[in-house]
């Protein structure tokens, strides 16, 4: 048996028992694997439907242009199909999302715009009014709005939906989904609450969108706004997706247990999995006591870990934001173990010669320059011998007239590993802000922590 195009194997994907993560969960918890789509994620599903919908319609004409606001996932379903029916795409992104996804997308042809993150919706450089305006002034294009455009939830009722209860024989009990577009979680449970209203669905939020208070309390709070690094899951309006009435609880997880269970999941049960996969299952065990034995929770898997490897996969990507702690030394432990934390400078204006006594009384081989109290540049031992060697005279002269660039600053959490990639011949040393004053971290600074 083949298929005739690759769009043929959308869905039928496979629901998988958790083991090792889910311990503490006394029901069974399976997750059902969207990653084996062609796009290796659940938007696949939506994307071809809200395409045939728009074709049928009339809405999407033969050599048009798909134009879509999306984080990625949507796009490449959008764009697959687009590749076998011969449209084009362009796609508009915000800034937070990672750069795998957009190279995703360009390799299949796509043009990608990326907007800010941190503006309104109604903001005309949100990707919401770009992909708006864009579909004004291209000829023969059709926007898909997958937020309101019900043949996004329409899709996971006809397939997602079904297979969930068939692969279950009808025993599940729970469901467990991010809620973005809200198409997934609303099309499989009036499909779910059809065949038994008992059924409990739990939407996955973030801390940053408006949809827990707004399920709670009918309020929409502007004030529960505010940027977010998780992706695919949240918003700061209401999709028409969105069907409040059929989710019955809502379970906000932090950015920091998201990313950090997204690569819990690949290590404990070799599933490779994007972030929102992560808010679910951090969600999920904060809600433990809901569940107990007997219970079949499914939880939704969307899409792939590769689309993350810049990001939640990525060990500094992580220290950075201060979600991974640093088992290595860090420059605060270098520091710390450093003889003495005074770090001696030298003001712009003293001579060459004041800046040579120094290095020799002090034996010490580089000085950072400041100007006003502020570190603004460096000299080095060899700056000064080869600033003599041509012109012996110089040594009468301020120093600012051998000033090289200042060692570059590293935070304080930076790993030893980052700190001694920094340090070569031409850059003999880095600075550290650390309690409100400036340390300097040598090379024979590194050498002595090792060996402390």
């Amino acid at each position: 048996m083949w298929y005739n195009n690759i769009l043929e194997t959308i869905g039928h994907t496979p629901l998988v028992k958790l083991n090792k993560i889910v311990k503490d969960i006394p029901a069974t918890v399976l997750a059902k694997i969207e990653t084996t789509n062609p796009g290796n994620s659940i938007k696949d599903r939506m994307a071809l439907k809200m395409i045939e919908d728009a074709e049928r319609s009339g809405k999407l004409k033969p050599g048009g242009t798909i134009i879509e606001g999306t984080s990625g996932n949507t796009g490449m379903g959008l764009a697959i199909a687009a590749v076998i029916k011969g449209y084009k795409c362009i796609f508009t992104s915000t800034d937070k999302q990672s750069k795998e996804k957009f190279d995703a997308l360009r390799a299949f042809g796509a043009e990608v715009i990326v907007c800010p993150t941190n503006v309104d919706p109604e903001d005309p450089r949100s990707y919401y009014s770009v992909s708006s305006r864009l579909e004004r002034e291209v000829p023969n294009s059709w926007k898909p709005n997958q937020y309101d455009n019900l043949s996004n939830s329409q899709a996971h009722y006809e397939s997602t939906g079904p297979e969930i209860w068939e692969q279950t024989e009808g025993k599940i009990t729970h469901l467990v989904a991010g809620v973005g577009t809200g198409g997934t979680i609303s099309g499989i449970a009036r499909y779910l609450k059809e065949k038994n209203p008992a059924i409990q669905i739990i939407g996955i939020d973030t801390y940053g969108s408006v949809f827990k208070k707004y399920k709670e309390t009918g309020e929409f709070d502007k004030n529960e706004i505010y940027p977010y690094i998780t992706e695919g899951i949240g918003e700061d309006f209401l999709p028409a997706n969105v069907n409040f009435d059929l989710i019955d609880h809502f379970e906000k997880v932090s950015d920091k247990d998201a990313a950090l269970m997204t690569r819990e999941i690949a290590r404990k049960e070799g599933i490779f999995a994007g972030n929102s996969t992560g808010s679910a299952i951090a969600g999920l065990l904060q809600m433990k006591d809901r569940f107990k034995e007997g219970d079949v929770v499914v939880i939704i898997f969307p899409d792939h870990g590769t689309r993350y490897l810049g990001k939640m996969y990525n060990d500094d990507w992580l220290r950075d934001r201060g979600f991974l702690k640093e088992e290595k030394l860090t420059a605060r432990d270098i520091i710390r173990k450093k003889e003495s934390r005074e770090i001696v400078t030298i003001d712009i204006e003293k001579t060459v010669l004041e800046a040579i006594n120094t290095i020799k009384s002090l034996n010490i081989s580089q000085i950072p320059v400041t100007q006003a109290g502020m570190v603004i540049g460096k000299i080095t031992e060899s700056d000064i011998l080869n600033a003599l060697l041509e012109n012996p005279s110089l040594k009468s002269h301020p120093v600012k007239d051998i000033t090289t660039a200042p060692f570059p600053f590293v935070d304080a959490n930076a790993s030893i590993d980052k700190i001694s990639a920094m340090i070569n011949n031409d850059n003999i040393a880095v600075l550290v802000e650390l309690d409100g004053e400036i340390a300097i971290i040598t090379q024979y600074d590194i050498i002595n922590a090792i060996s402390a």
